[in-house]
């Protein structure tokens, strides 16, 4: 498996193969909790006029999201994982969102243009994302002879700034597809590492996110933090399709990995 790690929307428009677009605080654990939920499927669009328009054609929809972390005017959902465990199932069972935010969305967006699949990546579907690509290039080895390529790309502040979090959570990616432990406490051999202990250390003491967990943001609730943090919740994966202006996401289920 030929695995790169690429940064922001630039890194995005150069990914290639299977892409791994990750927003961790807050798009793509939003979108991870929604389908838990039972939603049935996620179209993420690039402005709030286009998510809106959603709406107006089918009045069955949820509309989500943020610009510059705030919620949209109008939209049903903002981007915070609190806020949608708070409105639980029976919110979501059965619905369509469309979404909008200003760093996964417009990452995955930017990737589908030329990756061979899109995958929204987040702490909390971290092992079975690994799961499900490591059952692909068994595949491509086996019936077409040849080496899967991943591109992990973290999308950071807006897409235009790195962050520790999305970072972070793709070193623990990288060394779930090299074959390390969920657990992260095994090192083998020849094996990237990773401590999700010190990730979380270093993600605490952010400014940015030790600021919201003073409660300094109104945009993003301390709960937010907590929640996004968690890995391994769901065994699903949430791959997206280009379907016109917009790419569809849809949730598949993962073995046990």
């Amino acid at each position: 498996m030929n695995i790169h790690r690429r940064s922001l929307l630039a890194g995005a428009a150069d990914a290639r193969g299977i892409a791994i677009v990750i927003d961790v605080l807050r798009a793509f654990s939003c979108s991870a909790l929604m389908f838990h939920y039972g939603i049935r499927d996620l179209a993420l669009v690039r402005t709030p006029e286009q998510a809106l328009g959603f709406r107006d054609r089918d009045p069955d929809y949820l509309v989500a999201g943020e610009v510059k972390g705030v919620k949209v005017d109008g939209f049903d959902l903002g981007n915070s994982p609190a806020d949608i465990v708070s409105k639980g199932e029976s919110f979501f069972r059965g619905r369509r969102v469309a979404a909008r935010s200003s760093a996964g969305t417009q990452g995955v967006l930017a990737a589908a243009a030329h990756a061979e699949q899109v995958i929204l990546g987040s702490y909390m579907t971290a092992a079975a994302t690994a799961a499900y690509i490591r059952d692909h290039a068994q595949v491509d080895a086996l019936v077409r002879g040849q080496e899967t390529t991943v591109t992990i790309v973290a999308m950071g502040f807006e897409g235009v700034r790195p962050s520790v979090e999305d970072e972070r959570c793709g070193d623990y990616l990288e060394h779930l597809l090299k074959g390390g432990s969920v657990g992260g406490s095994e090192d083998p051999p020849l094996h990237s590492t990773y401590d999700h202990l010190l990730a979380i250390w270093e993600c605490v003491n952010d400014p940015e996110i030790a600021a919201s967990l003073r409660g300094e943001h109104d945009y993003r609730p301390k709960e937010d933090i907590v929640l996004a943090l968690q890995r391994d919740l769901f065994d699903f994966v949430m791959i997206g399709r280009p379907e016109g202006d917009h790419v569809l996401v849809t949730r598949q289920e993962v073995r046990s990995p």
